[in-house]
């Protein structure tokens, strides 16, 4: 069989990353320096990285961050009151396998929804399914498609997420209507997947956000007892127009 004959097949069996390492190493004479076993390994390494790299961008895609935004971009100054040490520990993951929650709270500007993006980009890199919302474009989204006849296709599609991240939550006043969709939608995903949610105001201060005790009991023991808490301190990181950084 030719090499022509071999890249064709592997075009049409769409080993993309495969036919572009075979074909890169014949061209060059790379092939003489693997032994047979070499450059099997070889292939199968370049395919590999290849799918993963195709399915991180699809995840990225679809998650629809606010914000481009790493772990290690994270500006840990003193001044923040952020734990190195907490988010360092939720950089594995595992809370997400723990069906965890978390929670971020502190003044505008300080760099909440950058660390909620960041958490939610470490999730799709280890391929797990990630949604980013604002919080009031969520419930007008699903406020729409009760009227239209498809809000249990768009929850279905939001509990099939492995984390979500609301933010801006209590930004704006909540209206009845939207209390009960966060509600479903927290019960929905209660033990058994994550949430994200950013606010300015503190956790403490959501029952009066929620503005009805029975709702807000409901949520917040859904989404509190098994958060981590993040309290964000310090001056807008906005001030300096310079700073990309979360």
């Amino acid at each position: 069989m030719t090499n022509e004959a071999t890249f064709e097949k592997m075009k049409l069996m769409k080993l993309h990353g495969m036919l572009h390492a075979f074909r890169t190493t014949m061209e060059t004479g790379g092939h003489r320096d693997f032994t047979p076993d070499e450059l099997v390994a070889h292939l199968v390494d370049a395919e590999y990285e290849d799918r993963y790299n195709r399915k991180l961008a699809r995840l990225l895609k679809v998650a629809n961050f606010r914000l481009k935004a790493t772990l290690e971009q994270i500006d840990f100054k003193p001044t923040r009151a952020l734990d190195k040490n907490l988010i360092t520990r939720l950089s594995t993951c595992d809370w997400i396998t723990k069906t965890e929650n978390v929670l971020l709270t502190g003044p505008t500007g300080i760099g909440k929804s950058y660390i909620a993006c960041a958490l939610g980009h470490q999730a799709a890199l280890g391929s797990l399914r990630v949604l980013y919302f604002n919080c009031v474009k969520l419930f007008s989204k699903l406020k729409y498609a009760k009227a239209d006849g498809t809000y249990v296709k768009e929850l279905k599609k939001i509990q099939n997420q492995n984390l979500i991240i609301l933010d801006d939550f209590g930004l704006h006043p909540i209206d009845q209507q939207s209390k009960l969709i966060l509600l479903e939608l927290l019960e929905d995903r209660y033990g058994d997947k994550s949430t994200i949610i950013t606010s300015q105001l503190p956790v403490k201060s959501w029952y009066d956000i929620i503005d009805n005790p029975t709702i807000a009991d409901a949520i917040l023991d859904r989404i509190v007892h098994n958060a981590y808490l993040i309290e964000m301190d310090g001056d807008s990181m906005r001030k300096n127009p310079k700073n990309r950084s979360g």
